[in-house]
């Protein structure tokens, strides 16, 4: 896949104008984030990782968005959710438990191995049965539609997209604090925001996102 926004990198900006120490703080505790161990079990974090990448698969070329430690974190609080849920849904950490059970059994009912020893096709194919609701195994406790529209996709997705890597992946230049964005009409960018490959600009995107900060 081509890189859009090439050579962009958002923590070029860390210790600029662009973000102040509150911002700076917040993100760099994101990315030092280590992968809890008191949340699920191994088994269950083992079918988290292999999820995340048919999902959310990393952006090439750029340092890896620790999607599973975000999610264990997110998980591991008081509260363990957003401040809603869906009423078919039990609560966050108790769904993801039983949905991964779910995806491992279906995984064993359909193909007699792990989820995470599947090719990426039979994967794939395990994942689209479990958002339509068409699975074989035992999900009597947890309904497969309302676990991967409500549950599954919303954090895999949310965590990925909280993480810079994911940012300079799609030319985001992350929180505007306190800097804020002056040109804000269509087509128009401010010197900070990166530049997009095939802009037809005199010099190349790689060129001037290199001097982003």
């Amino acid at each position: 896949m081509t890189d859009r926004f090439p050579d962009y990198d958002v923590l070029n900006k860390r210790n600029t104008l662009s973000w102040d120490a509150r911002t700076r703080d917040v993100i760099n505790a994101r990315l030092d984030l280590p992968e809890r161990s008191d949340v699920l079990t191994p088994a269950q974090i083992a079918t988290l990782r292999a999820l995340a990448d048919r999902i959310v698969p990393q952006p090439q070329g750029r340092q890896a968005v620790n999607v599973v430690a975000l999610i264990l974190e997110k998980l591991a609080g008081e509260t363990s959710a957003d401040g809603y849920r869906h009423a078919g849904l039990p609560p966050a950490r108790d769904a993801w438990k039983r949905g991964l059970d779910a995806i491992e059994a279906e995984a064993q009912e359909r193909h007699r191995a792990r989820f995470t020893d599947l090719p990426p096709a039979d994967a794939d194919a395990l994942l689209r049965a479990v958002q339509s609701g068409d699975v074989r195994a035992d999900w009597t406790s947890l309904p497969p539609r309302l676990f991967w529209q409500w549950r599954m996709l919303p954090d895999l997705v949310s965590a990925y997209y909280a993480h810079p890597s994911a940012w300079s992946a799609m030319g985001f230049g992350g929180p505007a604090s306190p800097r804020g964005y002056v040109r804000l009409a269509p087509g128009r960018r401010d010197p900070w925001e990166p530049a997009e490959a095939g802009d037809q600009a005199l010099l190349s995107a790689s060129f001037r996102n290199r001097r982003v900060g």
